[in-house]
């Protein structure tokens, strides 16, 4: 029988849909592709991995200039790609809802690319949210055909590009001026 989450805290182990804070905190990969945490929130571990990620965004992220941002984008998407490969392997389960550095990457891609201040972020990120629950297509053809690290984090992507393109047209007609 296999060890019980966090019990040994190593290996490639299956385990049951819900792990805790023993298992996740037990690698770095699972700290990062669980949201340092925020993905054993409930309910809606991607919302508040959304929001966590707003977060940093304000905190840490949003005077970055455009050299150093695309390299962290690049960056936490390939390091995200293996962190949630790792655990949909660990977790038996290829896209689990507690995997949430995806909602991460991708609420900073749509931060960078939208008006700056409180209104036209909290319009972003609650579309960004609606894009990534109701995924419209191709985000759910994406959804489907890759469950890997990669799929994890790409449909995500296409959901912040929805976000973005949706906030271009309201910033287009002065929503936010």
């Amino acid at each position: 029988m296999k060890p019980g989450p966090g019990a040994s805290g190593g290996g490639r182990e299956m385990h049951r849909s819900r792990p805790g804070p023993a298992w996740v905190f037990a690698r770095p990969e699972r700290i990062l592709a669980f949201g340092f945490g925020s993905g054993l929130l409930t309910p809606g571990p991607g919302t508040w991995g959304t929001l966590l990620g707003w977060a940093l965004w304000v905190v840490l992220l949003e005077g970055l200039g455009t050299i150093p941002m695309v390299v962290l984008l690049v960056a936490s998407f390939g390091v995200g790609c293996l962190a949630a490969q790792r655990c949909g392997q660990d977790l038996g389960v290829a896209d689990h809802g507690g995997i949430n550095w995806d909602e991460i990457v991708a609420i900073w891609l749509v931060l960078w690319l939208v008006p700056a201040g409180f209104w036209p972020q909290c319009t972003a990120v609650i579309l960004f949210r609606a894009f990534d629950i109701v995924k419209p297509p191709p985000v759910n053809w994406l959804d489907a055909r890759f469950k890997n690290g990669f799929g994890v984090m790409v449909d995500d992507l296409v959901a912040a590009l929805y976000a973005i393109l949706t906030m271009a047209v309201l910033v287009h007609f002065g929503v936010f001026a």
